[in-house]
Formats: C-alpha cells, structure tokens, sequence
C-alpha cells in the first residue's frame, strides 16, 4: 500500500514525505528523554554505535552500488563518477565542518570547532547535531531523485528502505543526543525539543537533494557517490569517536555491527 501510495506522487513529495517521517522518529528517540531520569552510558554508545553501522551499510548499499550500477552505464571506467562523488561529497562536509561553529556533546567549551564566536553552548550543540542530520537528508533525496531517474538502478522500494533504515537508527540517535543535554543540566523539555530538532534539517535536505537530481540528471552517479561520501565523513567524524569517548568500545562495536547487519539485510531483501 505504502509502495502504490509512494508511486502516485511526485518525486520532491516522495522525499519530503520521507524526510519528515525520519525526523518524527528523530522526536520519538528525543522523547524518551521526558521519562526516563538516569540511562547509562553504555546504552547510549551501543545506540551511537548502532547508528553508525546503520550509515555504513547504506552508504554502499543504497548509495554507492546504484552509482557505481549507473556508470557502468557510461563510456568511462564505471568507479569514476562515484569516487569523484564521494570525494567530493567528504570535503563538502569536511568544509562544513571547518567552518560551521559547533560543538560535540559532552565536549568542554574549549573544543568547539568551527569558526570562533560567541554563541552559547546550546546553540553550539544544536549546531553539531544539524550538522550531522544534513547528510541523512541528502541521502534520501538524491535515493528517490535517482529512482525518478533510473528506476531500474534504483527502485522506489529501495528509496524507501533507505529512508526506513535512517528513521530506525535516528530513534536511538535522538535518545543519545537529549539524554546527554539532560545530563548538562537542562530541563527535559529542552532537552526533548533540541534532541527533535536535529532531525528537522533532514526533509529540508531531502527537499534541496531530489531537486538537485530533477535538474542535473547527468551528475547522478556523482551525487550519489557525494551523500555516501557526506555520510561515512559524519559516521567517521562525530558517530564512531562519539560511541568510543567513554571506554565502551566493545558494545559500540557491537552496536555498529548490528546496525549495518540490519540496514544490508532491508536494502538487499528489498532490493
């Protein structure tokens, strides 16, 4: 039913469908925050770990494989245009990163990165939880633009896996965001609506990633390869160091094996 739905509309309108309903269950892990008083850390580093093997798994799967199908496609080697994507894909955020005033959770406010100014802590975490939303969202409009596209290479079922794996893994991620901001000392009202408001970016970006595909049909291999490029520079970034910070490591792995287990197993039974 979903599926038949999905097809009947516009392909922008399939994105931004698919990017609200990530951020919702973005606002279902924040929520946890208004009832659960004390969590422990190694509960949140599974989730972040988790989370990062989720992005993994779909930056190959539903990223990379349909690039790399597309070129194959084209009189050059069929590894250019999705390796020039995510290269390119890794220094945009990389620049991002470099320029955008932030700061990782539980970090002193002598490690805020970015350019110096003088914005409050909050706005420095929110900031760094935007930044990271930002390639989920990109991923999912560059999916469903590329099965408008080529829906041979892409299928609307595998746009919608993609979307599904990002929603599943954003609900342990906003756990870990607001119940790290309740630990700093906000109320759990702030920390629910900080913790939500780190997925709204991401059906703003769906919305900006499959027009970018609508108009430039040609680059699609490359944009492709540009968000998986986009999220394993997150996942490497902020996810992975973020899940391995308290000493957690074995159940952060164990997360990330979990999480790219189950995203490679959606994406390839729903291909």
């Amino acid at each position: 039913m979903i599926e038949t739905y999905m097809k009947s509309i516009s392909h922008p309108v399939q994105a931004l469908i698919a990017g609200v309903f990530t951020w919702g269950l973005t606002a279902v892990g924040a929520s946890l925050v208004l009832f659960i008083r004390n969590v422990n850390k190694k509960l949140l580093d599974a989730a972040l770990g988790f989370a990062a093997g989720v992005m993994i798994a779909a930056s190959f799967w539903s990223l990379l494989e349909p690039a790399i199908e597309m070129s194959q496609k084209l009189n050059i080697p069929p590894w250019i245009p999705p390796a020039i994507g995510f290269l390119i894909g890794a220094l945009f955020l990389r620049l991002i990163d470099f320029i955008l005033p932030h700061l990782h959770l539980q970090s002193p406010m002598n490690e805020a990165e970015g350019i110096k100014t003088s914005f409050r802590r909050t706005t420095l975490l929110v900031l760094a939880v935007t930044l990271h939303n930002i390639p989920e969202g990109l991923a999912i409009g560059v999916s469903f633009g590329a099965h408008g596209a080529d829906p041979q290479a892409v299928s609307i079922l595998s746009s919608l896996m993609l979307a599904f794996g990002i929603g599943i893994q954003n609900i342990p991620e906003g756990f870990a965001i607001s119940m790290p901001l309740r630990s700093e000392g906000f109320s759990r009202e702030k920390s629910f609506f900080i913790g939500q408001l780190s997925g709204m970016v991401e059906p703003v970006f769906a919305f900006i990633g499959v027009l970018m595909i609508e108009i430039m049909h040609s680059l699609l291999p490359y944009a492709l390869g540009f968000a998986a490029g986009a999220m394993i520079f997150v996942t490497v970034e902020e996810l992975i160091p973020e899940s391995q910070r308290s000493g957690n490591s074995d159940i952060a792995t164990a997360g990330l094996i979990i999480g790219f287990t189950l995203m490679m197993i959606l994406d390839i039974a729903f291909k």
